[in-house]
């Protein structure tokens, strides 16, 4: 009688133990791994393959670092120029030709006025770095050390970069309502709601008995990322402006994920005519390499040598790709076309908002969207004059979205201060076809996970 011999058992694809052996080996402080399961072997513009052969359009882009998209080809070229030419790779903050054409194309972006009477300072690699050395600085001008800062804000991972973020723990610095038409913190909305933002700020800085000393500066992002997509109205941009002025504060501007065209303006504070005495630079100025600076009004510079360093300040690889995506960017108007193609997005989310109860909100500048989903059926948990109720924000909903949008080829991030906004920040190479596949594949995405019997399972960690 013949002995049947077992089937091969077949080994599990490659990508399988790449994933488990993350699990095993990295930290439980480990964020996007979490929610987006897949091992990027290849990408190219906006789309990445898989090691397991699948395709994704990424609406994640490097948290916003990725302004061309993946492997541009004029960044590419840009670090191999570099790499062939045997130039040093570190030289701390040596001078170079190749930061010398960094910084000249850099300036040629900024709001004249600053570009004007500028300096800049090479900070450790990445925007937290930089918010980091935008204390150092104001603290060091001013003589002063309280900071000013804004709810639902986010300005890093570091100590103090923390303390100017929302849900920090204990530092010197006040926290400032930050205006939202959707939950207004004054119930009100719109301009009202943005013109008590302004007035309780007033207020509290001049009270003698408000426990607030005289702030060295105020850190403010034109459009809160992290935060849940969030754009500040331009007037109210403009009142903060003269209230620091006025007061002889600081205002520093965070530009890391708002920067290089992503809102329809090379740089988010031109759309109000704002110009702050610091903006804070990272991201996308180094076309997809590590790379952070501060650029300031020159009456700032009254630190002494040495007050903020760092090893890794002197990138030369991300200067030259930074460079030339600068330079892409403003040569080929990308901040233009992000403003046509998002406003046409939002528009579109917008439209599928009025068919999904479970869609709160759609808000955005550019291409830096923000779709707030709640729970309809629940006690509404603010109403104003301008958007009436407002339901509770969903987070297990939003993070079944996510997944079925990474089922559907489709990587988004999540934010928010309940981790209930899906954000979109796809890079600003978008084509017409790839922005009508994106709405489409979330569309596609929402009413799976409205449909799912366990979308109210308790999610775990998304970021």
């Amino acid at each position: 009688m013949a002995v049947t011999e077992p089937a091969p058992v077949a080994a599990p694809p490659a990508h399988e133990g790449i994933l488990r052996r993350q699990a095993l080996r990295e930290s439980a402080a480990r964020t996007y791994a979490r929610s987006l399961p897949i091992v990027p072997v290849r990408a190219r513009g906006m789309t990445i393959e898989g090691a397991d052969g699948r395709r994704y359009l990424d609406c994640l882009s490097g948290a916003g670092t990725l302004a061309l998209g993946h492997n541009h080809p004029v960044v590419l070229e840009a670090i191999r120029k570099v790499i062939d030419s045997g130039a040093p790779l570190h030289v701390l903050d040596l001078a170079t030709p190749v930061k010398d054409d960094f910084t000249t194309e850099l300036f040629a972006t900024l709001p004249r006025e600053l570009a004007d009477d500028a300096r800049i300072q090479f900070c450790g690699p990445a925007g937290t770095d930089a918010v980091e050395a935008a204390f150092k600085l104001v603290r060091a001008a001013g003589g002063r050390s309280e900071l000013l800062a804004f709810t639902g804000a986010y300005h890093g991972m570091t100590a103090g970069a923390l303390g100017a973020s929302g849900g920090a723990p204990e530092v010197r610095v006040t926290r400032l309502p930050f205006p939202q038409n959707y939950r207004c913190p004054f119930g009100v909305g719109g301009e009202r709601g943005a013109d008590l933002s302004a007035r309780w700020t007033e207020h509290l800085l001049d009270d003698p008995k408000g426990g607030v000393p005289a702030p060295a500066a105020m850190i403010l992002e034109p459009v809160q990322g992290e935060g849940g997509v969030n754009p500040a109205p331009d007037e109210w941009m403009r009142r903060m402006r003269r209230i620091t002025q006025e007061r002889s504060i600081a205002l520093i501007a965070d530009e890391v994920q708002t920067g290089v065209g992503r809102t329809g303006a090379f740089w988010a504070v031109e759309h109000s005519g704002v110009v702050p005495d610091v903006m804070v630079l990272s991201k996308a100025i180094g076309g997809s390499l590590p790379l952070a600076v501060i650029v300031y009004r020159s009456e700032l510079d009254r630190w002494q040598p040495g007050a903020h360093a760092g090893t890794f300040r002197g990138n030369q690889l991300a200067m030259a790709a930074g460079a030339a995506t600068l330079a892409f960017v403003r040569e080929n108007r990308l901040a233009e076309r992000a403003g046509i193609l998002g406003a046409r997005m939002l528009a579109r989310l917008q439209a599928l908002g009025s068919e999904h109860p479970s869609i709160g909100d759609v808000r955005g500048r550019g291409l830096m969207l923000g779709i707030e989903l709640v729970d309809p059926e629940a006690e509404p948990l603010t109403v104003t004059a301008e958007t009436g109720s407002a339901p509770p924000p969903d987070p297990a909903l939003a993070a079944a979205v996510q997944q079925e949008c990474l089922h559907r080829g489709l990587i988004v991030e999540l934010g928010g201060r309940h981790s209930a906004v899906v954000r979109l920040l796809p890079p600003l190479t978008l084509t017409d076809e790839q922005a009508t596949a994106v709405v489409d594949r979330f569309a596609d995405a929402l009413r799976a996970a409205e449909r799912s019997p366990s979308r109210r399972a308790v999610a775990g960690p998304t970021r």
